[in-house]
């Protein structure tokens, strides 16, 4: 299996030094099972971290009238993995994700976690080839106009679920911890909740709150019922 470079460097707007960077970014571990060649988890895990510290500060620079409250809701909506795979689908990136066969018959490139993973696995190959700056001019290249976007007063996302399941005989939604990664000053939690007949859904966030609210609102976005518009009505 080979990576199109040209193609794939056409797509991001950048071109990668470390052709290898740029394989392992886009390598699913279906693609290498059995092997020990390396696949884009790592990649994701450190681009997770750059994309939240880019984005936080392109908000801090682009609303200096905002509170801390705005910019940490505006950050938690643009760093979530349903936004990271709009952008791999914009970007059309899916269609060159290595892939096992079986993955492959059942599309899994169209996938919203895959694309998610790989944006944020892509984010971490072009800050280890190009650097910090190579990394900011991508995501803002790809985030600028979803950051500018109108800041809606939104209806909170677990009591919102709490209600749906609630009506549609789902029972009660079940939170628990996934991990915690990231320095005391600065942890980032995953959630995940659960509910009868529900696909459990995960979000990250500062707090357990605040990663509560992720995977409910990622629930919400599953079951077509999210978003709401800004009077909290659906």
């Amino acid at each position: 299996m080979n990576v199109d470079d040209k193609a794939v460097g056409a797509l991001l707007g950048y071109e990668f030094g470390d052709k290898g960077l740029l394989r392992e970014a886009l390598t699913h571990a279906s693609a290498v099972a059995g092997t020990d060649r390396p696949t884009y988890q790592r990649l994701e895990f450190l681009g997770d971290r750059v994309l939240g510290l880019v984005i936080a500060e392109m908000l801090h620079e682009a609303f200096p009238d905002a509170d801390e409250g705005e910019l940490s809701r505006r950050l938690t909506q643009l760093v979530r993995r349903e936004t990271c795979a709009k952008v791999a689908r914009e970007i059309g990136i899916g269609r060159h994700i290595l892939l096992g066969e079986a993955e492959k018959r059942t599309g899994a490139e169209r996938n919203r976690g895959i694309l998610a993973n790989v944006c944020e696995s892509v984010i971490g190959a072009i800050f280890l080839d190009g650097g910090y700056d190579a990394a900011k001019a991508f995501i803002a290249a790809n985030w600028h106009e979803l950051m500018l976007e109108p800041d809606r007063p939104l209806r909170d996302p677990k009591t919102m679920l709490q209600e749906w399941t609630h009506k549609a005989g789902h029972g009660i939604p079940v939170y628990r911890t996934i991990g915690r990664d990231g320095p005391d000053h600065a942890p980032v939690f995953v959630m995940e909740v659960s509910a009868d007949g529900v696909v459990p859904q995960r979000g990250k966030g500062n707090s357990k709150r605040a990663a509560e609210q992720a995977a409910a609102q990622a629930v919400l976005e599953d079951a077509g019922v999210w978003p709401v518009d800004g009077n909290g009505d659906e």
